[in-house]
């Protein structure tokens, strides 16, 4: 397990609960935090794993919630909040915020890569399936670039 504060946006979420996989998450890091936002975006009860956390600065949330989605701005703001975080956020234009910041990030796809590199799942590839089945936009290139990274090509 890695010392490390890990806060996943609600993208993340739903994408791995609509494929089964949320539990990698837990079994990758252990402890996820969310914000109020996020667990009210999901919807859905938490498991006892993910906590939900407090935005203590309010102003700058605020400030970041002019042009980005609540989730995204509160993930952020949090984030901002803790030395060594990994930020889980799916979305370019709060990555491109979030990378402005020095904020280390990482997305749905990293987690997928993560896993199959942690020897969690042997194969990467009938994940990616069910992501685009759900929904998840995955371009031709990033996935290609994803199984190459995991030796799958």
């Amino acid at each position: 397990m890695l010392d490390i504060i890990v806060i996943a946006d609600t993208s993340c979420l739903i994408a791995l609960t609509k494929i089964q996989a949320l539990g990698f998450l837990e079994k990758l890091y252990r402890e996820i935090y969310v914000t109020r936002e996020i667990a009210m975006e999901f919807g859905e009860k938490l498991p006892d794993w993910i906590k939900v956390e407090s935005v203590r600065n309010k102003k700058y949330q605020q400030l970041l919630d002019l042009f980005l989605d609540k989730g995204e701005a509160s993930a952020i703001a949090l984030a901002l909040e803790f030395d060594n975080v990994l930020l889980i956020l799916d979305d370019l234009k709060g990555r491109k915020e979030a990378e402005k910041l020095g904020l280390k990030i990482t997305g749905t796809l990293g987690i997928l890569i993560k896993t199959k590199q942690s020897g969690l799942i042997q194969e990467l590839r009938p994940y990616l399936e069910d992501l685009k089945a759900a929904g998840f936009r995955i371009s031709p290139i990033v996935e290609k670039e994803v199984l190459r990274r995991t030796d799958e090509v």
